[in-house]
């Protein structure tokens, strides 16, 4: 509907490189250069110039890229719309999201999908949430579920709609034998002095630990390093160190360890969203899907269990 030369342009400008654009829409580095020189002799304007080694986007590209957004979310909200007259959905339909909404919220999702509308292809994609706006901007993906941080696009990104979903407590997790296993009240501070076990520099969830850590007032003492929580879990019932776990991830109960909620301000938590490409959050596959991923999650969050003692 929509000239997809007007998408390439886009993923240049959100990649800021031609290999990366390509790489995301799955071209040659020159089938894009070729589509950006055709989209500017179609306009009649230059749309990017070279700058040192890479390219940077003229005044006149972010002129197009402005419309082209509000072009493309038109067009959203007219699938949207064409689908819930006809009450009828086709095609195919892709899921992605971090690696805890991928095991627990995404699959009930897709099975609903897949009862729902069978004449449909559902599909899910574990992806960190960086990666999974790559994927909405391709149009590789139709909704993602994804954690907020500093990295990710903020809320007045005029090519998305982010929905907050659910926050996700992080509980502190320690060796069961440890002094504070027997408190049922916890701050952040209260382990400063521990040894940490974090995610890989770089990752989600290393920015999302040390971000708490510093907010209540120190830097963690980083001793090992590990991007799952089974085997950050593992570690702590050795006495490794601590870790922080997200209330929605499952652990192993056979482990001896203490799972402990965390008091105080601040206390930490993952603020999940949903997203979607700006005009598409009205279509029905994107409603159900959604229905589904917040019936899921209500379930999946309890509260862990509390000690047995109490010391303050």
């Amino acid at each position: 509907m929509i000239d997809p030369k007007l998408r390439v342009l886009q993923l240049v400008a959100h990649h800021g490189t031609v290999t990366a654009a390509a790489a995301a829409l799955h071209y040659t580095p020159s089938a894009v250069s070729h589509q950006l020189r055709q989209l500017a002799a179609e306009l009649g304007v230059e749309l990017v110039t070279q700058s040192g080694r890479g390219i940077r986007l003229t005044t006149a590209a972010h002129t197009v890229l402005r419309h082209a957004d509000v072009l493309h979310a038109q067009v959203e909200r007219a699938r949207a719309e064409l689908t819930a007259a006809t009450e009828a959905a086709g095609g195919s339909f892709t899921l992605c999201g971090f690696s805890t909404a991928a095991m627990h919220l995404l699959p009930p999702a897709a099975a609903t999908l897949r009862d729902h509308y069978p004449q449909s292809t559902v599909r899910v994609i574990e992806a960190e949430p960086a990666r999974c706006f790559d994927l909405l901007l391709a149009g590789d993906a139709d909704l993602a579920l994804l954690i907020a941080t500093a990295e990710t696009p903020p809320t007045s990104d005029t090519r998305f709609e982010q929905h907050p979903l659910l926050d996700d407590p992080l509980d502190l997790v320690v060796p069961s034998g440890h002094p504070l296993a027997a408190r049922r009240r916890v701050t952040l501070a209260d382990a400063a002095d521990e040894p940490w076990i974090v995610g890989q520099p770089d990752s989600t969830y290393h920015h999302l630990v040390l971000t708490a850590c510093m907010a209540a007032g120190f830097t963690p003492n980083i001793a090992h390093y590990a991007d799952e929580w089974d085997t950050g879990t593992a570690l702590v019932a050795h006495e490794f160190g601590i870790i922080l776990v997200p209330r929605l991830a499952r652990l192993h109960e056979d482990r001896p360890v203490a799972r402990i909620p965390l008091h105080g301000e601040p206390a930490p938590a993952r603020r999940i969203l949903a997203a979607t490409r700006r005009g598409s959050r009205e279509h029905p596959v994107v409603t159900a899907a959604l229905d589904t991923i917040t019936t899921t999650a209500t379930a999946l969050h309890p509260a862990p269990r509390q000690p047995a003692e109490q010391e303050e």
